[in-house]
């Protein structure tokens, strides 16, 4: 059955604050950071952006794309940073973007990897015939404790996916999953800010699951990865994707266009896809694309993606991920604080 995407669209907000900035304050080394993390500034949201108003804004450039609101028949939007505990956001982007009510919708939560688990999850929809149409997001604004390793590189920002039968841009040959329970990294309920094991996130954490999920896809695709004109990794910094990519095979050539978080840092659940959507605002019709998404907890998720003719014809139609990145203010710490919430002033 051929299966794919039918549509994209990405969000990255304007403001930004340079890793310089934020090291000021805390009295850290900012050149040490810069060229260990491979990351020199992150997005920061506006005042009244948040997961949803992320969402919607790339949902809405999805369909600007192609996509007929009427049509999708689900909507799952990943994210660890929902604005309600108990509410969803899957329902606000519906209404937002004008979709029907007969449509199922929810909310996912996988760490990092949320976004393509919702790929996976329309997929499935897709395929057994439940709707027409799905749409996958993966959308964050990440936390980070004042002062943690984490504040230089949490950021925001988010892309939506269609998936679908028909009016392909980009068909989705295979996919593939590696999960183990590994606590790299977590947040309890009503926790402000989420908390980390270190150093423990990196060889146990991400690179096992990034290597052994892309590992097993090569084998199920029977590709090599000089068979590839693109690939995207997770990338929580620009260190992690460039290590994973060049253990696997891959150049710096085939990572650079999805590489975004050395200018906009990790988006959490948006980071592979915003990365898959910067690839797809380039992609030529016969180009191929591997993706591998990881979450902490911890999971990976890969995919081999060939590009269709269709291409060509929606990649105008919207902006560009470059171009969101590219248009950036920038703002000081105190400013960055109130944009996030850190300053809490009871009244």
């Amino acid at each position: 059955m051929t299966l794919g995407i039918s549509s994209y669209g990405a969000y990255v907000p304007r403001y930004r604050i340079k890793v310089e900035e934020i090291a000021k304050v805390w009295g850290d080394d900012a050149e040490d950071l810069k060229s260990g993390l491979m990351v020199s500034e992150k997005s920061v949201p506006d005042m009244d952006e948040d997961t949803v108003t992320i969402a919607v804004e790339a949902a809405r450039n999805a369909v600007a794309r192609g996509a007929d609101p009427a049509k999708i028949g689900a909507i799952y939007v990943g994210s660890e940073s929902h604005p309600y505990a108990v509410k969803p956001t899957a329902t606000i982007v519906a209404a937002a973007i004008g979709a029907s009510p007969r449509m199922t919708a929810a909310d996912f939560e996988f760490a990092c990897k949320a976004g393509t688990a919702a790929i996976q999850a329309c997929m499935g929809v897709v395929s057994a015939g439940l709707a027409e149409t799905a749409m996958a997001i993966g959308a964050d604004t990440s936390q980070g404790a004042p002062g943690d390793a984490l504040e230089y590189t949490a950021a925001a920002g988010g892309a939506a996916f269609v998936i679908s039968k028909s009016n392909l841009i980009a068909v989705i040959n295979h996919t593939c999953s590696f999960t183990t329970d590994t606590p790299d990294f977590w947040r309890r309920e009503g926790a402000d800010y989420p908390r980390h094991g270190g150093r423990f996130t990196g060889e146990p954490g991400y690179f096992k699951h990034v290597l052994s999920a892309s590992r097993m896809l090569l084998e199920k695709a029977g590709t090599k990865p000089s068979d590839y004109d693109y690939a995207v990794f997770h990338q929580p910094n620009g260190k992690f994707p460039t290590r994973a990519a060049q253990t696997l095979g891959f150049t710096k050539e085939q990572i650079k266009q999805g590489l975004t978080c050395p200018k906009m840092g990790n988006t959490y659940s948006g980071a592979s896809l915003i990365g898959l959507s910067a690839v797809l605002d380039v992609a030529k019709p016969g180009d191929r694309i591997f993706v591998t998404s990881f979450g902490s907890g911890a999971g990976s998720d890969s995919f081999d993606i060939t590009v269709t003719d269709r291409i060509t014809e929606v990649q105008g139609l919207a902006p560009k991920t470059w171009d969101y990145i590219r248009d950036a203010k920038y703002v000081d710490y105190a400013t960055y604080a109130k944009h996030k919430g850190k300053i809490n002033v009871d009244h």
